[in-house]
């Protein structure tokens, strides 16, 4: 009877161990919006598209920590029915953004092509909510 408690307790402890590995390893990172955008998962990080009327901006991520956007360049396409704008973001500061009159409301849909320097370039969809 003591034998099967310990490999009880250790096949327990075993799976405990293992989950906690697979949890760390999927790298469980915050994926919240920080600056009241919409957040996407990328190859390239995870992106926080913030699309105002007077602006848009990317903010990206790589496990939650800011990246170095020196040299990324990006275009977004926002959809609005049938009706089509696009928008060259250019790096600012700690972000990508392009500063201008945009047609944005809730269900406005886009298209964000980023480049980041010397990387291939990454598609995310959005919809603003």
């Amino acid at each position: 009877m003591r034998q099967i408690f310990n490999l009880r307790t250790a096949l327990l402890a075993f799976t405990i161990g293992f989950s906690s590995a697979q949890a760390l390893a999927a790298g469980n990172h915050d994926h919240s919006a920080k600056f009241g955008g919409v957040v996407v998962e990328t190859k390239a990080g995870d992106m926080e598209i913030v699309a105002k009327p007077e602006a848009i901006q990317i903010y990206i991520t790589d496990h939650g920590k800011p990246m170095k956007l020196d040299g990324a360049k990006a275009k977004v396409t926002l959809l609005n029915g049938t009706e089509k704008s696009e928008a060259d973001l250019v790096f600012v500061g700690d972000k990508l953004e392009a500063k201008g009159a945009f047609k944005v409301a809730k269900g406005t849909k886009g298209i964000a092509v980023v480049a980041l320097l010397g990387r291939a370039p990454v598609t995310a969809r959005f919809e603003v909510k």
